[in-house]
């Protein structure tokens, strides 16, 4: 779980600390002072600090943290489905489950570094509760790490050990911290598809240079670039979200009506908020037995003068 060879005053850290309700988190701090928190509660990276303490991810101050309620804010694993369909709960159970910190992780080739703090986590199907909702055997294996420049990598593997096919969507519902919903805009979504949830999921056309956002949006682009970008002009800071493995990228922002109707939401903090998620949503992933897939979610910042 630990990075070795570096010396003391120089060695990212990797602790395990308790929420006020008793949950373990992981907490890794990189040479430099920024942080990343992860929860075992849905393996949701709750915070991402830079190494001046700016917090980078919007909580809500009314999220219910306390199990088995998943937490309104960070970054939430929406796994096996995106949404809701079937019997299962809205955006799957991955998030509110608790997960396993993984001693002897299987090994991911050129990713260790002694510059990065990381944690490896796994959630198998072997408990009653899950397999009677959705009868696949699986392990999930996330891990999540913080760079010596900051960054925050999450690389998900998802194996079928089952003894039939299984298909399932995925999407990190990645809630940002802006300064003011209407001073922000994406950018590396022009031109592309989208299914627009407040329409039934119809299929438009992006024709805008960036998106904008004077109203509540609720989309899933469809084949997007691998990079996309949020610009916070207020702020002057951009995040960049860089993935493989995941086309979609879903962009939700309640607004006022929707935000007023969330329990865990205050009426006004949709103003700070914005989800820019990488996803695969729109086909979803097949494995058959035996088979893996790897999904890759780099999120960096950039300030700007």
């Amino acid at each position: 779980m630990e990075p070795s060879g570096v010396s003391d005053e120089k060695r990212p850290t990797v602790d395990m600390v308790k929420d006020k309700n008793g949950t373990d988190q992981i907490l890794l701090q990189n040479p430099k002072g920024a942080s990343v928190k992860i929860s075992l509660h849905g393996g949701q990276v709750l915070s991402w600090k830079t190494d001046k303490g700016d917090e980078l991810l919007f909580t809500s101050a009314k999220a219910n943290s306390k199990p088995p309620h998943p937490v309104r804010g960070g970054i939430p694993i929406c796994f096996p489905q995106f949404g809701t369909r079937g019997s299962l709960e809205q955006h799957g159970f991955a998030r509110n489950k608790i997960w396993l910190v993984e001693e002897n992780p299987p090994a991911l080739s050129s990713f260790d570094s002694i510059d990065k703090a990381y944690v490896d986590l796994v959630l198998k199907s072997y408990d009653e509760d899950t397999t009677r909702i959705w009868p696949h055997s699986f392990e999930f294996h996330l891990r999540v790490s913080l760079a010596l420049d900051g960054n925050l990598t999450l690389i998900s593997r998802v194996r079928n050990i089952n003894s039939k096919p299984f298909s399932f969507s995925i999407a990190y519902h990645t809630y940002f911290s802006i300064s003011d919903i209407s001073e922000v805009r994406v950018e590396g979504l022009e031109t592309l598809d989208y299914l627009d949830n407040l329409f039934e999921k119809e299929r438009f056309t992006e024709q805008g240079d960036a998106l904008t956002f004077e109203s509540e949006v609720d989309r899933v682009y469809l084949n997007s670039r691998d990079v996309v970008a949020v610009f916070d002009h207020e702020k002057k800071r951009t995040f960049l979200i860089k993935k493989e493995g995941l086309p979609d990228v879903v962009v939700w922002n309640p607004w006022d009506k929707k935000a007023k109707a969330l329990t865990d939401m205050g009426d006004e903090e949709y103003k700070h908020m914005l989800c820019v998620d990488g996803a695969a949503i729109e086909k979803p992933i097949n494995l058959k037995p035996g088979e893996e897939w790897t999904g890759k979610l780099n999120l960096s910042l950039i300030l700007s003068t």
